[in-house]
């Protein structure tokens, strides 16, 4: 990104990509293949939750190091009558977890609560939790979708099995996972080819991995929660010492999730439950920045910037309490998103000094590495899906045979028992996923989301300013520079702390200059005329394909008398 010209004072820069616009539906995922894919659907008469469906299939494939059946993730799904239905496919601990299940390393360092004796909790067998993504997927389908789980699939199968050119995003992710990949000979076969990474621009084929979709295609998601896949995930578990057993795989369930409801200078926003982290805290932060002039300040003004991170590094202070499964804890949501506790909070805010928030935060931690995308179709349904297998590459094991990797879902949780995030038989883990959307009026405005672990709802927070209080496009809200703090060291994008990092550490902010925080946000907004506009951010591989026209009308047609 390169910053342009500034004027009266105000900060600016220029956007890197361009915006697409389409009268029939559009389809904005982190691969241009996968966007590809979902368009294919709609052309073929399916539907937003087709078009997700065979893009989140696909992007298992081209994505490899993001996403995969045995991942987890959440959908919000926006039906033509305006209902928003949350659907919950996050992973669980099995049932034989327990809060003791790891051996911490104890260190004073916050940012090392997670680790464990033989990173046990992240890469291996023991750290992989009960699989939600598949069933996930096929439940979207099932109530959503009109196409059949084969006729979605074809895609993703043909990709797996004839190959497609490796992007230099994944050959970077190979390169910095090798190590990891190297543990095990399959995974070293397919991604480290004669002991180097695979490069940009060569093919990948994974015949394994084609041989199993294709299994799915023919059987459903049966085939892993109650059939032949999951015994052969159980058997590869187990024998290199996990403890996920058929039993966890056959009561797992995808559950629906009431969305959280707030406002923000006349519009309404809406995003996921406990225990994602998203609905609660974006609101929660809005609330508190209704009472600031952000608008008047400008973006990238210090004014501005002080405001947001301020309000970030409160919200941190409450997440702790809001981020655990609510089967297991109980989530003040009512509390943390009223209107008195934000304007309560936001008199605390200094506004010529950083404070210190007591925080809750030495509990959270969150890989990085997840996907998203935006779908809208030409009757009125979107959808915003992020998923995930938590780290890159998961848990950096292929269930043999199957050319299907691991996840490492267990590592979301704390070792150290005794906390609201600690292991927990059947607990689902926590999430910062924000699969948002925006309406006025009652009418839908924007949905967006993005991959980037606890960075992701603080930068969804900031686009939702962008729209509103900043009047940017939706191209600019996506790609403006973002900043990020838990309430110790404010992270800023390198051109915005040139322009403000002084102003701010005069504050007392403790500013870190940073090429990118979280990764690729993509989005559609809707205009009043019904022509939808996707978009996607410079910091992923982010590609939005829009269709406009459609079939003649009956009766048309050449004559020649």
């Amino acid at each position: 990104m390169t910053a342009s010209t500034l004027s009266a004072g105000r900060f600016r820069f220029d956007c890197q990509r361009q915006p697409v616009r389409g009268a029939r539906g559009v389809a904005v995922t982190n691969h241009p293949i996968a966007s590809g894919v979902a368009m294919q659907m709609l052309l073929e008469g399916g539907n937003a939750a087709d078009a997700a469906v065979a893009a989140l299939f696909a992007l298992g494939v081209v994505e490899p190091m993001m996403v995969g059946v045995l991942g987890g993730g959440l959908a919000h799904v926006r039906v033509p009558s305006g209902e928003h239905i949350i659907l919950d496919g996050l992973g669980c601990a099995p049932q034989a977890a327990h809060p003791a299940l790891y051996q911490p390393i104890h260190s004073s360092n916050i940012a090392e609560r997670r680790l464990t004796v033989d990173r046990a909790n992240q890469l291996g067998a023991l750290a992989v939790a009960v699989p939600g993504a598949l069933a996930g997927w096929c439940a979207c389908l099932e109530r959503f979708g009109r196409m059949s789980l084969a006729d979605v699939m074809q895609p993703a199968i043909r990709l797996a099995e004839r190959g497609f050119r490796v992007t230099p995003y994944l050959s970077t992710n190979v390169t910095e996972q090798a190590a990891a990949l190297a543990r095990q000979p399959a995974l070293a076969a397919l991604f480290l080819p004669k002991g180097r990474p695979l490069e940009a621009g060569s093919v990948l084929r994974q015949p394994e991995c084609a041989e199993t979709l294709a299994l799915i295609a023919r059987e459903g998601p049966k085939t892993l929660y109650q059939g032949a896949l999951g015994r052969t995930l159980v058997g590869s578990l187990v024998g290199a010492g996990g403890i996920v057993t058929e039993a966890d795989l056959a009561h797992y369930a995808v559950r629906d999730r009431i969305p959280v409801r707030g406002t923000y200078r006349g519009h309404e926003i809406i995003g996921p439950p406990p225990p994602a982290s998203s609905g609660v805290h974006i609101v929660q932060m809005l609330n508190v920045l209704e009472a600031f002039d952000l608008r008047g300040a400008g973006f990238g003004s210090t004014d501005a910037t002080h405001w947001l991170a301020e309000a970030m590094a409160l919200a941190f202070a409450d997440r702790s309490v809001a981020t655990a499964d609510p089967d297991f804890v109980d989530v003040p949501v009512t509390q943390l998103t009223s209107k008195a506790y934000a304007a309560a909070r936001a008199r605390q805010i200094d506004p010529l000094r950083r404070q210190v928030w007591t925080s809750g935060l030495a509990h959270a931690s969150e890989s990085c590495d997840t996907t998203h995308l935006t779908i809208a179709d030409a009757e009125g349904m979107v959808i915003a899906s992020t998923q995930t297998l938590n780290g890159a590459f998961g848990a950096a094991m292929m269930i043999e045979g199957t050319g299907l990797l691991a996840n490492n879902y267990m590592y979301n949780f704390d070792p150290h028992p005794g906390g609201a995030l600690s292991v927990a038989p059947g607990k689902r883990v926590f999430t910062s996923m924000a699969p948002m959307m925006l309406l006025q009026q009652g009418r839908l405005r924007v949905a967006l989301g993005l991959p980037g672990g606890l960075r992701i709802f603080p930068s969804a927070m900031q686009a939702i300013v962008n729209l509103v209080d900043h009047g940017m496009s939706l191209q600019e809200a996506l790609e403006a520079p973002r900043i990020f703090t838990e309430g110790g060291e404010l992270e800023i994008e390198a051109p915005l702390a040139l322009h403000t990092g002084a102003s701010l550490a005069e504050r007392g902010h403790a500013v870190r200059s940073v090429p990118r925080i979280a990764g690729g946000m993509n989005a559609i907004s809707v205009d009043d005329d019904g022509m939808t506009t996707g978009a996607a951010c410079w910091r992923a591989d982010g590609t939005p394909v829009a269709r406009s026209g459609g079939l003649a009308q009956a009766g048309t047609g050449f004559s020649t008398s």
